[in-house]
């Protein structure tokens, strides 16, 4: 597929709406049609996006009421919703009635919680009232790594910290190597927490400090344990503890479990490889990972030790890219039929 096509992002003034922006600025196939947001409509988005400066001149944020306007007749489009949980359902139920209704040929992926569960009431016991139960069943949720080649749904990506986590904790399974109790750490910078200010994401209380919140009650810990499963066929019980770090963006996760027979540092590592041998965003590396070396990239960078029955792996991702908007375009090319890295072979920031 060489043609241009279209790309349209909803919920398009917060940070994961600027990295799906930044990213599909020098996409080869998807075209930034269209930004719509309810609070800025008639604003130039490089007004919200002063980064992207001389990148998108004369591109305003549209209405969300003018969505129809999108959708051609038989014509292909990639929409992207970065609307917030519970807020995004209702608003996709009503684009994908614009769709049906133009007989477009429509890919969207979900990047709120919104569709990742299908089962309505663990999601509403977690988030609320859903805003498009009868849609759930049209939405499939795994990350690219871990899903089918070929799919003619859309896609619920999952969340940056569960993406962190899923890398290490289904290779692990499938192979066999690990107990299936997995007790993870995540530490997260406060770009995760979005673009609204909170008493968490304040700079003066983040700078050099880090704590832990919600420990072993996170929301994102039954969608770890759920796509596991989906993912493996084995019930894994994930102990989730995440924590705020005192940086803006990134995911360090340590991820602690028991083996399932004895092997060695390198063999564990050497497994993981193999199983990530056609991944092109997953690395296993010979030293633990740092941050930096993926910030801005849709990599996941990896290491493994053992000692006696303990295994650790490091798991580290740019939340913003490979939890978020890289991981969300990443579906996208293979929705479209395009191989996972186009667009995306991006050097780091470092």
């Amino acid at each position: 597929m060489t043609d241009r096509i279209p790309a349209v992002i909803c919920g398009g003034s917060g940070y994961v709406a600027g990295e799906l922006l930044r990213l599909l600025a020098y996409h080869p196939v998807f075209e930034v049609d269209a930004v719509y947001s309810g609070s800025h409509a008639g604003e130039p988005v490089e007004a919200a996006f002063r980064h992207l400066g001389g990148v998108y001149s004369g591109l305003s944020f549209s209405a969300r009421e003018d969505l129809g306007a999108s959708f051609v007749e038989g014509g292909p489009v990639a929409v992207f919703s970065a609307a917030p949980h519970g807020e995004s359902a209702s608003q996709i139920d009503s684009m994908l009635d614009l769709v049906e209704a133009a007989g477009a040929e429509a890919r969207l992926v979900d990047l709120s919680a919104d569709f990742r569960y299908r089962d309505v009431a663990v999601y509403e016991k977690l988030y609320g009232p859903h805003g498009a139960p009868d849609r759930v069943g049209q939405f499939h949720c795994s990350l690219p790594e871990h899903g089918p080649q070929r799919l003619r749904r859309h896609v619920a990506h999952p969340g940056c910290f569960t993406t962190s986590v899923l890398l290490p904790t289904i290779a692990l399974t499938k192979l066999g190597l690990i107990e299936p109790t997995v007790r993870v750490s995540s530490i997260t910078g406060s770009s995760g927490s979005g673009k609204s200010p909170k008493p968490g994401t304040h700079h003066p209380v983040r700078d050099a400090n880090v704590w832990a919140y919600n420990p072993l009650r996170h929301r994102h810990e039954p969608e770890m344990g759920r796509l596991t499963y989906e993912a493996t066929g084995t019930e894994v019980d994930v102990r989730f503890v995440p924590h705020s770090g005192p940086y803006v963006r990134g995911i360090h996760t340590t991820l602690h479990a028991d083996l399932a027979a004895p092997t060695t540092s390198e063999a564990a590592a050497a497994a993981l490889s193999e199983f990530y041998s056609d991944a092109p965003f997953v690395t296993v590396l010979a030293n633990p990972p740092r941050l930096k070396d993926v910030v801005g990239t849709n990599h996941c960078h990896m290491f493994v030790a053992v000692s006696g029955r303990a295994l650790v792996v490091l798991s580290v991702i740019d939340n913003m890219v490979k939890g978020a908007a890289g991981g969300a375009i990443q579906w996208m090319n293979r929705l479209f039929g395009l191989e996972d890295a186009t667009g995306l072979v991006i050097p780091g920031v470092g």
